[in-house]
């Protein structure tokens, strides 16, 4: 029960998501670290990722994909950390980008802590792991 809701949870925030880079990547494009070449292509792509990675792990017809939807989806959460240290690089030196409310700290240290937490969550939730709760028999 706790891995179907935490699947369900996934897909809504990472279609969510995806929707959002695609219709309105402009607060994206703020936290973007300056390194990366075609932010606006890259920003788009990231939407079409998280949206794909959404309904891969939405389906029930074959384990096969719902484990490669959650690997996938583990993999896009590793690969945006940098642009979530530069989110909070910009927001605690006045920068810019996403708007946190003022929050600063109270917001930026808890979604660095959960990071890790969401890479396991989609992996665990798409059955791509069964750590640490070992092999259901």
């Amino acid at each position: 029960m706790a891995r179907t809701a935490t699947r369900w949870f996934l897909v809504l925030a990472y279609f969510a998501a995806g929707v959002l880079h695609i219709a309105v990547p402009e607060p994206f494009l703020g936290i973007m670290p300056p390194q990366v070449p075609f932010p606006a292509t890259v920003i788009f792509l990231t939407g079409v990722a998280e949206i794909l990675g959404a309904v891969g792990l939405a389906q029930g017809f074959s384990p096969r994909l719902r484990r490669a939807a959650g690997v996938g989806l583990a993999l896009y959460a590793l690969c945006v950390w940098p642009a979530n240290i530069q989110h909070m690089i910009n927001d605690l030196s006045s920068a810019g980008g996403l708007d946190t409310g003022g929050l600063g700290l109270a917001y930026h240290i808890p979604r660095m802590a959960a990071q890790p937490f969401i890479i396991w969550a989609a992996l665990w939730a798409s059955h791509a792991i069964d750590w640490p709760f070992g092999k259901r028999r």
